[in-house]
């Protein structure tokens, strides 16, 4: 069973985390070549705001099955595992906080566009961040200081 919610866990995190680390990473480059009135990025630009929030909804089933396979396999309350699940939840936190109203916001293209442009800036950190917890819970998943894989 351990194997199962496993390979569970891992094919959820790249189907939902994948899509939603490249599209928002996309999104504020493509909001700023908007900003310049380039018809093409306008009009990829919803189809990017929609598979972050589709593949974020997704995601939710990738600390489910990590919360099932570490108590599955009697490391819940484990450091590394703790410290993931705190990682898991910034990520969260800042994806559906931060990243997800900027892009609305930018769709919604209310304001100055001086100001516009600067909040591509500030959602660009913001993904920033929320891509660099991703990959460092992937590193905690894989390294898991104190396994016995000898790694």
């Amino acid at each position: 069973m351990n194997a199962v919610l496993l390979a569970v866990h891992v094919l959820a995190a790249i189907v939902a985390i994948g899509p939603v680390c490249v599209a928002a990473s996309m999104f504020p480059p493509e909001a700023r070549q908007a900003l310049n009135d380039d018809p093409g990025a306008a009009s990829r630009l919803p189809v990017l705001a929609r598979i972050c929030r589709t593949y974020a909804v997704v995601g939710v089933a990738v600390p489910v099955f990590g919360l099932a396979t570490a108590a599955s396999m009697g490391v819940l309350m484990e450091g590394w595992v703790l410290v993931s699940i705190v990682l898991t939840l910034a990520a969260a936190g800042v994806l559906a906080g931060v990243v997800l109203p900027r892009q609305r916001a930018l769709l919604e293209g209310v304001g100055p566009r001086d100001v516009l442009v600067a909040s591509t800036g500030r959602l660009a950190a913001a993904t920033g961040v929320f891509n660099l917890l991703w990959a460092v819970v992937a590193v905690l998943m894989i390294v898991r200081p104190g396994s016995t894989t000898g790694v």
